[in-house]
């Protein structure tokens, strides 16, 4: 008896330090779930203005062809998949990369009909453990990540598909929607869809030094890798929105945990206090007798 409660003291005390492991956690997530939204607020005025100015471009040059705009024939398809470096986020690795690997196995037949470039730690030993090749990699990245982070896997994907490696590129993350949810999607990035370039309201005017074609040869690839980034912000608040809801929960079933243990103590140690007067009231009456 005595050895059963000591053990439930013991699962007591250990439950109670991870749950205030995981509560530490769930805070930290918040304050940079908060920060992450705030970068991707921020950033959205530059793809914004990028896009009105290449929107323009595209609807007053209809002679002006652009590799990016153009559709051709799929041969090859390149993926970009953004995960986290680090777990202990609920099921946010795990159903994106599900997703994209079921959706691999069900287009292509052939290694050699898709190129992959990843973001993230958990991406790589994913696709790793699978033996799947990756073009290009990045890992490490900070909580709030700049550009810079990212510029090179960002240009070498979008340069591929202007060179042919690959004739469409899609972009694997997980969308925020709320601190709750957030929803695995794959979005066409390359070649560059009619939504991605049309302004939603009339566009602007402008004057073009040295010419239009010159421009758009500079700044689609710039508007890619824009979009990008965009993409990686928004991968960053799901990743801060799920590991707060998962340590949340976890603090909350250690919370239960602790309940029922402590039940299960008090309940080995009235039992052995009323052992204990028995044995007392029955050596008693043995000595009366």
């Amino acid at each position: 008896m005595a050895k059963g409660m000591r053990e439930l003291k013991a699962k007591i005390r250990s439950t109670r330090n991870t749950m205030q492991i995981t509560k530490a956690m769930e805070l930290v997530a918040a304050s940079r779930l908060r920060r992450a939204q705030e970068a991707a607020t921020a950033a959205r005025p530059y793809a914004d203005k990028l896009k009105e100015v290449v929107a323009s471009i595209a609807a007053g040059s209809k002679d002006v062809k652009h590799p990016m705009l153009q559709t051709r024939p799929i041969r090859r398809t390149g993926y970009l998949v953004i995960t986290s470096d680090r777990g202990l986020a609920g099921g946010y690795n795990a159903n994106l990369l599900r997703n994209v690997l079921n959706t691999i196995r069900n287009r292509h037949s052939s290694p050699d009909e898709y190129v992959l470039f990843v973001i993230g730690r958990k991406g790589r030993d994913f696709f790793r453990r699978r033996g799947m090749a990756i073009a290009k990699e990045v890992t490490g990245l900070p909580d709030s990540p700049v550009f810079a982070d990212i510029k090179a896997i960002a240009q070498e994907a979008v340069k591929g598909f202007e060179d042919g490696l690959y004739d469409e590129l899609y972009l694997c993350y997980n969308q925020f929607i709320n601190a709750i949810t957030q929803r695995p999607v794959e979005r066409q990035l390359l070649p560059l869809v009619s939504e991605n370039v049309s302004a939603a309201g009339p566009t602007t005017t402008y004057q073009y030094e040295p010419s239009a074609e010159e421009v758009l040869n500079t700044l689609l690839p710039k508007y890619a890798e824009t979009l990008i980034f965009s993409a990686l912000l928004d991968a960053k608040a799901s990743e801060f929105g799920a590991r707060m809801t998962a340590m949340g929960n976890a603090t909350k079933n250690a919370q239960k945990m602790i309940q029922t243990l402590t039940l299960h103590y008090n309940r080995a140690r009235q039992a052995a206090i009323t052992q204990e007067i028995s044995e007392i009231v029955g050596g008693a009456n043995a000595l009366m007798g």
